[in-house]
């Protein structure tokens, strides 16, 4: 039997069936996650691999806790820190993606990304934390379909419980946890402004070093009426 190559037509159709899989995959793992919290995300399995080849004892704290159960502080400082716009974009934050752009074309390279928590949301519900443009391309592309499925407060709260807080730190109650022997629910607002600077590098700071940043936080949350 001689074996024929497929046609490119063969293999776009392949493909295209591929990622209609995937990404119907995705709308239903997102419907899903509107009622249930999941039971791990991509960054977790990401961390457990990656412990496969470090040296030392990987040991993964993750307890979600509904978003009554959490501190208004926190929500409002993470908001404060990372995403200020959360409740009046769809997704994207446009205002800040010029600002950002504005900056690298000023200076060469922005400080700051433009990612909103929905973006983040999707990254490490799905993907991982490489910044390849693969994985940014499936996060903007994922991000629209998280707002249509998912609420502003349930985003929020999913946010919440599966972003990273240290060395298999997962969720703010665990962070809680771990930082602060208490609660979600307990966080005062210098711990959740504190808290809420790891973000951007959860694995490297830590809140007791977050003084100045902590301090701009807090402020912001001011500013905002929090």
């Amino acid at each position: 039997m001689k074996f024929r190559r497929p046609t490119l037509r063969q293999i776009a159709s392949g493909v295209g069936l591929f990622f209609v899989i995937l990404y119907g995959f995705w709308f239903c793992m997102l419907v899903l996650y509107r009622w249930v919290m999941p039971p791990f995300t991509g960054v977790h399995v990401e961390r457990r691999i990656q412990s496969w080849f470090d040296k030392g004892e990987y040991k993964k704290q993750y307890q979600p806790v509904p978003l009554s159960k959490i501190s208004l502080q926190i929500q409002h400082a993470v908001v404060a820190a990372e995403d200020g716009r959360f409740f009046q974009h769809h997704g994207f934050d446009w205002e800040q993606i010029e600002h950002v752009l504005e900056k690298e074309v000023k200076n060469g390279r922005p400080r700051r990304g433009a990612s909103t928590i929905t973006q983040q949301l999707v990254k490490n519900l799905f993907l991982t934390t490489s910044r390849s443009p693969v994985r940014k391309t499936f996060e903007i592309t994922l991000t629209p379909m998280a707002e249509l499925v998912l609420s502003k407060q349930r985003i929020l709260e999913l946010y919440l419980n599966v972003i990273e807080w240290g060395p298999g730190v997962f969720g703010i109650e665990a962070a809680s946890q771990y930082h602060y022997h208490t609660s979600a629910a307990r966080l005062s607002r210098d711990q959740s402004a504190r808290l809420a600077a790891c973000v951007p590098s959860p694995r490297r700071r830590k809140p007791t070093r977050m003084d100045q940043y902590g301090a701009i936080i807090e402020e912001r949350m001011r500013l905002m009426g929090y």
